[in-house]
């Protein structure tokens, strides 16, 4: 289970962007945070990624309490959490090429020997033929990096992905595909997913149940609530 419980955070202290919100997400459940932008929706996703601190509140990642935050959290809880952002190019190294991008998290875990195999694997599975993988960011789409994004988010096996508005630049036909490919691995892992985004058709065709946040709080003292609301049928890949 992944549990964020209570939770309150931001960039100041004296203003959060976020205010005691809980959500839940079980294991291989897909949950839908749904909300405008600027709701705060984001922050909360990269606490439950375990790359921000919150101010107060607690993660409890599969009946373990959260106490260190990214590369300060245990190996074990970190590598359990895959993340897939908005922006691609802001979250890849230019200086990579794509091959180099999917095997990072391997490399950067001493599995340096499972990267050839789980990188072919993987580039198969998102769409990337093998010239691309010899390119660098700058020499390919925004679509063809959010694909090797995701395989690099997928290339440890987490048990837990975080996709932060994944498609949110992506054309419908690359969406469709790579929800596909995070079906799919849900499917064969039972993992559990938490998707991020202002989509509610996208979210809730994808999604078993979506928590629909409020419009955010006109003042920093007043209170986010967070509301499961409906469960709508999965979005499949054509």
């Amino acid at each position: 289970m992944l549990e964020l419980d209570r939770i309150t955070a931001g960039y100041d202290r004296r203003a959060p962007v976020v205010r005691d919100v809980s959500l839940s997400v079980a294991p291989g459940e897909a949950v839908g945070l749904l909300g405008p932008s600027g709701c705060g929706k984001s922050t909360l996703a990269r606490v439950a990624a375990l790359l921000h601190r919150p101010d107060a509140g607690r993660v409890v990642l599969d009946g373990e309490e959260v106490r260190g935050w990214r590369h300060r959290a245990p190996r074990g809880l970190r590598t359990a959490i895959g993340v897939v952002f908005q922006q691609p190019r802001m979250s890849a190294d230019p200086r990579l090429r794509l091959r180099d991008l999917i095997a990072e998290p391997l490399r950067a875990t001493g599995r340096r020997t499972e990267a050839a195999g789980r990188v072919s694997e993987l580039a198969a599975a998102v769409g990337l033929t093998d010239d691309l993988l010899t390119r660098r960011p700058h020499e390919v789409s925004d679509g063809q990096l959010q694909r090797a994004c995701l395989a690099r988010a997928l290339v440890l096996r987490p048990r837990w992905l975080v996709c932060d508005e994944m498609t949110a630049m992506l054309d419908a036909s690359t969406t469709a595909a790579l929800v596909g490919v995070v079906e799919d691995y849900r499917t064969t892992t039972g993992a559990g997913l938490l998707a991020v985004g202002h989509d509610r058709t996208l979210l809730e065709r994808w999604c078993d149940r979506t928590a629909d946040w409020a419009e955010p709080a006109p003042t920093a003292a007043a209170r986010v609530p967070v509301h499961l609301a409906r469960t709508g049928p999965r979005l499949s890949a054509g």
